[in-house]
């Protein structure tokens, strides 16, 4: 048999990964799935931790979501959307309209959530420019968070703020404004309202000399994922699309991480009743089957780019699978089976049904601080409580091994663990994930 741990080495640039460490390490190469379980090449079983990146919605190799792909197959694989429509396609975002909230009618293909981003933030700059583009040409300017992570592309970084992921290429990233994230446990503040508070304080201050500069403010809505699953405070959202309405600016939501159950709703907007001009989504929109992003905007955006002639005022931007048959009938498969299966119910029984493991976490002394929103947790490690000192790095590869020993996958964010468990995960098996997590952290020592 071919050696594939070794070709994996040799011939492998992996995604976010020092590959010089990755070369000298054991690296798992993934051969099958069933269920909430990922099986190796050597037969070995692992819980799925982190929903394949925050992807997995039913489970691996589920017989349905392979019927769906298998039947579509059958007819066409892929015919391109320009200049012409297929089936697929617009059953899916006529779903897509009658699931979002407000006229979020229009559907714009991509294949990842940083190109989803990308175009969000190219239809809101041109937006203005079809709007009226000598009165709003001062429009060039996008406001976001400073700890926010919304892709990895050059427009998504521009708007990001994670040092480690975006400060090598700031040379070539367009200007924005950034404001403070409200991080409660890295604040100096007394509650959640006070960090909320705050925040909006200081957007609307940076709105209220910028405005007329900015064209859209976009957010990870309640949960910021890959900057630590930093969890936002009740209200902080619908304080944001109050700003955006008084000011004049539109409001991006990123919810390709959040978005599909993994808060509880089906979008996460539902949980403070926002409505944005823009919606991206991705990850969970195909079950965490095959790559498909969408963004949907309102139906004033896209009316502003309705012209007579090809170059007037069209929305010139696309890629060769937008609107990829196969990704668009597995998104409709999935759709239908978050109603056949009642998945947001689920949802919600989980993440009641954890809480005591989660508390049980809180107690330890290894644990600064424990953040969740529906199945998104993050666990922030220190080895110092008063000083919030993040563990050292070694221990944190530690507990990683050992749960991976255990038969358990999660990732980090330095210090802190992320678990992010596939949303159909079964209660036993979620009894399992955060048992192997506890008993890893204590075995570390």
């Amino acid at each position: 048999m071919m050696d594939l741990k070794q070709l994996d080495k040799e011939y492998v640039w992996h995604p976010f990964t020092q590959m010089k460490q990755y070369i000298e390490s054991d690296p798992l190469v993934i051969e099958r799935g069933e269920g909430s379980y990922l099986i190796d090449t050597e037969g070995n079983r692992y819980l799925d931790g982190y929903a394949s990146l925050w992807v997995n919605v039913h489970g691996h190799n589920d017989a349905s979501m392979n019927e769906a792909i298998i039947d579509q197959l059958g007819k066409i694989a892929h015919s391109t959307l320009l200049g012409a429509g297929n089936v697929p396609s617009i059953l899916l975002a006529e779903q897509l309209a009658k699931r979002l909230p407000g006229n979020l009618n229009k559907t714009f293909y991509s294949d990842t959530g940083s190109a989803a981003i990308e175009i969000a933030l190219k239809m809101a700059y041109q937006y203005w420019k079809n709007k009226d583009g000598e009165r709003y040409k001062d429009r060039n300017l996008f406001l976001s968070l400073k700890e926010a992570y919304h892709g990895d592309t050059i427009g998504s970084i521009s708007v990001g703020g994670v040092d480690l992921f975006h400060s090598v290429f700031e040379p070539l990233l367009f200007k924005s404004l950034k404001v403070n994230t409200p991080h409660t446990y890295r604040m100096d503040v007394e509650s959640e309202e006070e960090a909320r508070d705050r925040v909006l304080d200081e957007i609307e201050h940076v709105m209220e000399r910028h405005h007329e500069q900015i064209a859209a403010f976009i957010l990870e809505p309640l949960m910021q994922a890959a900057a630590g699953m930093l969890r936002h405070p009740d209200g902080f959202l619908k304080g944001v699309e109050r700003l955006c309405r008084k000011y004049d600016i539109l409001l991006i939501i990123d919810e390709v991480a959040v978005g599909f159950g993994r808060t509880g709703t089906l979008f996460a907007i539902e949980k403070e009743d926002v409505i944005p001009d823009i919606i991206c989504l991705g990850k969970g929109l195909t079950g965490g089957y095959v790559p498909l992003a969408a963004t949907v905007a309102s139906d004033e955006i896209y009316n502003m780019f309705l012209g007579d002639g090809y170059g007037d005022q069209t929305f010139l931007h696309g890629h060769t699978y937008t609107g990829n048959q196969v990704t668009c009938r597995a998104a409709l498969r999935n759709l239908e089976l978050f109603d056949e299966r009642q998945i947001i119910a689920h949802v919600q029984s989980s993440i009641e049904y954890i809480e005591p493991y989660l508390d049980a976490l809180r107690q330890m002394e290894e644990v600064g601080d424990v953040r969740a929103q529906g199945l998104m947790i993050g666990v922030e490690l220190v080895s110092n409580q008063q000083a919030k000192t993040p563990l050292d790095a070694a221990r944190v590869v530690r507990i990683l091994e050992i749960c991976k020993e255990e038969g358990l996958i999660i990732r980090n964010l330095g210090s802190i663990l992320t678990i992010v468990p596939v949303l159909m995960m079964s209660h036993d098996e979620l009894k399992r994930l955060f048992t192997i997590v506890i008993q890893a952290i204590q075995q570390s020592k």
